[in-house]
């Protein structure tokens, strides 16, 4: 056995030996916010011409924990559009300066308010974290992040998609209700709605009213995993009421999807949760 070893080490190239590994046809970049917030922007790019209309694109929150994730569900499914259904795409991860998966800073960027509850409980030895920017980080998405992109690469405008989880997935719906013409498809994953669910139910109300009047075609779709219902925040129910009120309202201009992962709890419903944003997204044969 010591001797297989020991071959084994032998025909290692010592030159790579050690290396980190890359995925092609990405990058990362720091950006600092006109608010003087710092961000790492991870990009998966096609490898392949964009079409005339330009690429559609995925922006997505939480890059640090599910980037690779994202970008290779992408390109595995978009190699044969003919087959599956997906066009490539450039997708867009927002993360953090960190090397851990996820930041306190997620905290302030994806909440308007403080917790209307006591749900929150922060581990002992920690900082409270910050509350409320979402307001800020939605304008630097929209108004600074999307730019750059577009002045990089040929985008179809018409095709541009925000996806979260968690309180991500509330970020995702704070931003459909206030600001709906940001995006064209909106994926919230588990979202956070137990955070303030008053006032997202305020906002939910206002953007019900002004469907009426308007022409913007909009497409929404709500996860949850089957095991959150046992969450004390109640995500799976507070999920299905909202869906089930959205689904209600037969608007012609407004798509609704929603799907609970059998078997799946908050963290693992992840990849399933990202595969099916993906073909949600960028599926050729989309929904009405």
């Amino acid at each position: 056995m010591h001797r297989k070893k020991d071959k084994q080490a032998d025909v290692m190239d010592k030159d790579t030996a050690g290396r980190e590994v890359s995925i092609p046809s990405t990058e990362q970049f720091l950006i600092r916010s006109k608010e003087n917030r710092q961000y790492k922007i991870l990009l998966g790019i096609p490898d392949v011409p964009p079409p005339p209309s330009g690429f559609p694109v995925i922006y997505f929150l939480d890059a640090n924990a599910i980037f690779g994730t994202m970008f290779e569900a992408v390109r595995i499914q978009s190699r044969r559009p003919e087959r599956t259904g997906i066009v490539p795409a450039l997708v867009v991860g927002i993360g953090y300066h960190i090397e851990k998966p996820f930041s306190p800073e997620r905290y302030y960027d994806f909440t308007l308010t403080p917790p209307a509850s006591e749900l929150y409980s922060r581990r002992e030895g920690t900082d409270r974290p910050e509350y409320g920017g979402a307001e800020q980080f939605l304008q630097f998405i929209d108004g600074e992040l999307k730019p750059l992109i577009e002045s990089r690469f040929k985008i179809d405008k018409d095709r541009q998609a925000i996806f979260g989880h968690s309180l991500g997935g509330l970020f995702v719906l704070q931003t459909l209700f206030t600001k709906p013409y940001a995006f064209n498809t909106y994926i919230a994953g588990s979202p956070s709605i137990h955070w303030n669910k008053s006032l997202l139910l305020d906002a939910e109300q206002k953007f019900i009213s002004s469907l009426e009047n308007d022409k913007h075609h909009i497409r929404l779709l709500i996860t949850v995993g089957e095991l959150e219902k046992f969450h004390k925040s109640g995500m799976n129910a507070n999920a299905k009421e909202l869906a089930e009120r959205l689904l209600r309202l037969g608007q012609n201009n407004f798509h609704v999807e929603f799907k609970e992962f059998e078997d799946e709890g908050h963290v693992s419903v992840l990849p399933a949760l990202i595969n099916r944003a993906v073909r949600f997204a960028l599926s050729e044969k989309q929904g009405p």
